[in-house]
């Protein structure tokens, strides 16, 4: 009851939050203009469309739960709100894990508003939609649930602009890994073994991009979904756990 307590007061904040309404605003805007890119290739509008509107939702997913993520646990500390807080009868585990939920709330609401958006758009243009277009909506938001657990844990031990620029670069990185562990001969010593310990420890965020699947209407098998799901909730776990011992040594 204590961290849904916490989950939903998070989750009222970050709705009042005016960040999300603009990050939103854009993000229906490059949804509803991706049209204007499929004039360019005859015939292949509606997958230019499918597949812009989906990577609308990862990235301005992934930037509003930069920007509220990485905000989190130093906004509480900053604005010393904290202090009343952990007074209360709650473990410090319970006040990440319910920041934590209450964003995942907050992302699954936008997600799923900007799915819609994007499908009613699909639709409207005389195009279909199959269960690849919604897995792929469903894996990114699984992507965000991972990316969201890296912004409280950096929240809990950093400044929000540190934090921020961390995990778009993680977001970046992570969706490149392979370059990583494909570094050409002359590249060695200390740069290669930093390169290929980073492939290990990075999260593989390609593992939840099928969005070219999606837009040219492959097939992808549950199989596969089901081992990203998993993937993703064993980083996400850790990284959950390394924020509530963060916290836990915090001197606050």
């Amino acid at each position: 009851m204590i961290i849904l307590a916490v989950a939903q007061n998070t989750f009222r904040e970050a709705v009042r939050d005016k960040v999300l309404y603009v990050l939103l605003f854009f993000s229906a805007t490059a949804i509803l203009s991706s049209k204007a890119l499929g004039w360019i290739s005859i015939g292949q509008d509606i997958k230019i469309v499918k597949d812009i509107s989906l990577a609308a939702v990862a990235l301005f997913g992934v930037l509003i739960a930069i920007f509220i993520g990485t905000n989190l646990i130093y906004k509480e500390v900053d604005k010393r709100t904290i202090y009343t807080i952990i007074c209360q009868p709650m473990r410090r585990y319970e006040f990440i894990l319910g920041k934590y939920l209450g964003l995942a709330g907050l992302l699954a609401l936008v997600t799923g508003v900007m799915t819609i958006v994007a499908s009613t758009y699909v639709l409207a243009l005389g195009g279909t939609l199959d269960a690849t277009f919604f897995m792929a909506a469903f894996l990114i938001y699984w992507e965000l649930l991972l990316l969201t657990a890296l912004a409280v844990l950096l929240s809990s031990v950093t400044s929000p602009i540190l934090g921020a620029i961390i995990v778009f670069t993680v977001f970046m990185v992570g969706h490149a890994t392979s370059i990583l562990n494909e570094l050409p001969d002359h590249i060695s010593g200390a740069a290669r073994a930093v390169m290929n310990g980073a492939y290990y420890i990075l999260p593989n965020l390609s593992n939840f991009n099928i969005r070219a699947e999606a837009a040219n209407g492959v097939v992808v098998a549950p199989s596969y979904v089901a081992w990203a799901i998993a993937y993703g909730a064993i980083y996400t776990t850790v990284l959950l756990v390394l924020a509530s011992l963060a916290f836990e040594d915090k001197d606050v």
